[in-house]
């Protein structure tokens, strides 16, 4: 956004150096766009801040881009002043010529009226109040000049020929208006046709009214045309108003929680945020309003964004902050399983574990684990991470106080095989017999037990380890009653 907004403002520093009286149109139109922009607020304070220069930049060329048109247009007023002073002037001279015209004075009083008609038309325009009132006057004085003085009929005759061509061509070209489709185009068009019109002496009185008729019913056209396109606009104004209006109501019903200061999860949040952000794309594909209310209806329709996204931000800064806590928390209970996996380690090493200590390590893991669950949740790209290693910590420790509980199990079955063999050597060979038929059968269980274990892990490992340690053990008791049994 911010690309086309600093585009926006180049080409405004392009067109202030054009003429300001041609470029009122695409200014507005570089003005529309540029707020149009400014729909999305810039999330982050550095995106914020460099929207606001944007802007303050923007309008400072629009300051003075009306400095200078109120500049033109102060010397267009004082222009005005002189040119209507100068007209007056002209139109002085007019009237002491129709009042004072006589015979002897006719062809004098026709050159000078020339000259006076030329300079008019070199004057420009006088101020709008005035206009008609020195038009009128202007046209009396002509009308009452060649009326009134009896000049010579066909220097008369040539002037009306000659100002009959001439508005005869504007009506051909006021006619020709009709076929352009641009109608706001058109009726600028045919309002420099009026002006020259004016400017053109008059006719033969037998075909002054039928002409002025034929270019009055050609401008009717042109304007009854621009009336219908200025309502039919108006309507679509208005119906954009009524339509944004309705996103504005639609943005407040989105924003009502907020208000209430109901608390929304951050699933709720998403669903919002598309739903406001639906509301803006549609916004953006709306026209303008009737221009008296446009500014207003954005405004509320700002408004209603800025809340939303200004309480979006607040909500996921919390967010952030409950995250990071969670966050340290949890990074802390895997800290502490990883610990006591480690001081566990040392201690099988050093043959130092006893029964009461693994009981007490156990309760502390499955403190840490309880306490675990009851930690929130983390940002999503650490949470996999984090359980991973709280798990594996966890489960190295419990694999290792099975394997621990295991060895000790195997340990006591081999002192109580070692006696039973004792005892069966002070037996008879059928004692013996039994015993290797049970060692026989223990071997066969296990074995028939180990294919079960398939899944690849590291706790299935070790159980699997653990069997076989087991099974072997057994092979080895059954060999030494073989030995007896083959000794016998």
């Amino acid at each position: 956004m911010s690309e086309q907004r600093q585009k926006l403002i180049e080409d405004l520093k392009v067109l202030l150096e054009q003429d300001v009286t041609a470029i009122k149109d695409q200014v507005e139109h570089l003005k529309n766009n540029f707020y149009s922009l400014g729909n999305e607020l810039p999330e982050g304070e550095d995106a914020a801040a460099e929207a606001e220069n944007e802007e303050n930049a923007f309008k400072e060329l629009l300051s003075q881009y009306k400095a200078k048109r109120a500049a033109l247009q102060a010397a267009q007023i004082k222009e005005q002043e002189q040119n209507l002073a100068q007209k007056q002037a002209i139109l002085d001279e007019m009237k002491t010529m129709v009042e004072g015209a006589n015979a002897d004075g006719v062809m004098a009083n026709l050159q000078r009226m020339r000259e006076l008609q030329a300079a008019w038309k070199t004057i420009g325009a006088v101020p709008p109040t005035k206009t008609q009132e020195i038009r009128k006057a202007y046209q009396q004085y002509q009308e009452q000049f060649y009326d009134l003085v009896k000049i010579n009929i066909e220097l008369r005759d040539l002037d009306f020929k000659k100002n009959l061509e001439l508005k005869t061509q504007l009506c051909e070209a006021a006619e020709k208006l009709q076929e352009n489709n641009n109608i706001v185009e058109a009726s600028r068009a045919l309002q420099s046709l009026h002006d020259e019109w004016a400017e053109i002496g008059p006719t033969a009185r037998e075909v002054r009214e039928e002409l002025w008729e034929r270019f009055k019913a050609a401008s009717t056209v042109i304007n009854k045309k621009h009336q219908a396109y200025f309502d039919e606009l108006h309507a679509k104004e208005q119906q954009n108003l009524e339509a944004k209006q309705a996103l504005v109501e639609t943005l407040k019903e989105i924003n009502q929680p907020i208000v209430n200061g109901e608390p929304w999860t951050s699933k709720q949040w998403d669903e919002a945020t598309a739903k406001v952000q639906e509301v803006q794309t549609q916004w953006r594909k709306i026209g303008f309003a009737p221009k008296k209310f446009n500014q207003s209806v954005y405004d509320a329709y700002r408004a209603e964004c800025d809340r939303f996204f200004h309480a979006k931000t607040e909500h996921f800064k919390d967010v952030r902050d409950t995250f990071a806590t969670n966050l340290k928390h949890k990074r802390s209970l895997v800290e502490q399983v990883k610990q006591i996996v480690e001081e566990v380690n040392l201690k099988i090493a050093g043959n130092e574990m006893t029964r009461d200590l693994w009981n007490e390590t156990t309760t502390q893991v499955q403190a840490l684990q309880a306490e675990w669950k009851t930690v929130g949740v983390v940002a999503r790209k650490y949470s996999d991470d984090l359980w991973k290693q709280f798990s594996e910590a966890c489960d190295a420790f419990f694999n290792a106080k099975r394997e621990a509980v295991n060895g000790e199990r195997l340990k006591e079955r081999k002192e109580k095989a070692e006696r039973a063999v004792q005892a069966a050597a002070n037996r008879s060979a059928d004692g013996l017999r039994r015993m290797r038929d049970r060692l026989q059968q223990e071997i066969k269980t296990a074995e028939n037990n180990i294919l079960f274990f398939t899944a690849k892990s590291k706790t299935a490992n070790k159980l699997v380890e653990g069997m076989q340690k087991k099974i072997d053990e057994l092979k080895k008791q059954l060999a030494e009653i073989q030995d007896q049994l083959d000794n016998e």
